[in-house]
């Protein structure tokens, strides 16, 4: 007997009911108070998230992502590093959805086999969007002071954006 993939949301979720119902749970009042829960997480972090959505979509629309990046590019071509991904690099920390338009846009004109197609796969593996997710966890829980957070984070994505370049010329 094969099961199909679009059965298994609704079975887990018969299973829950059935082992909820056995073990004397009120299933329903339970969902509506997890539902609760869950729409006073997001009241409280839509701020937060609204003006990080405006932050990025200022920072693309103004053409400061490309400024800073023709900044940075003179100085990463002189230590090997292909100007074509320093855009992504910036963008990264801040927006997973913009980073992911850029990789597209990479892998097209590029080549998921070229240099800069595996140094980019490699950044997006290996990287994380900063800025979004010390939104999201800092501000579900109402913490204000992120004190060195903020930095390590930024400093952990440097790290593996040098760290891809490195290991794409040493093993690819």
């Amino acid at each position: 007997m094969v099961i199909k993939m679009e059965f298994a949301v609704p079975c887990v979720i018969g299973l829950i009911i059935i082992f909820g119902l056995i073990k004397k749970v009120p299933v329903f009042d339970t969902f509506l108070k997890g539902a609760k829960s869950g729409l006073i997480s997001v009241y409280s972090i839509a701020p937060t998230m609204i003006g990080l959505i405006v932050a990025v979509s200022m920072l693309r629309a103004s053409g400061a992502l490309d400024f800073f990046g023709s900044l940075i590019a003179p100085a990463a071509q002189k230590v090997g590093i292909s100007p074509e991904i320093i855009p992504f690099a910036l963008l990264r920390p801040v927006s997973g959805g913009g980073s992911t338009a850029l990789f597209s846009n990479i892998i097209n004109e590029n080549g998921p086999d070229s240099f800069v197609g595996r140094v980019a796969s490699v950044m997006a593996g290996s990287t994380e969007t900063t800025l979004y997710a010390v939104t999201v966890y800092f501000g579900s829980v109402g913490i204000k002071k992120i004190r060195h957070t903020l930095w390590v984070g930024l400093f952990a994505d440097f790290t593996a954006f040098v760290f891809a370049h490195l290991t794409v010329r040493l093993f690819m």
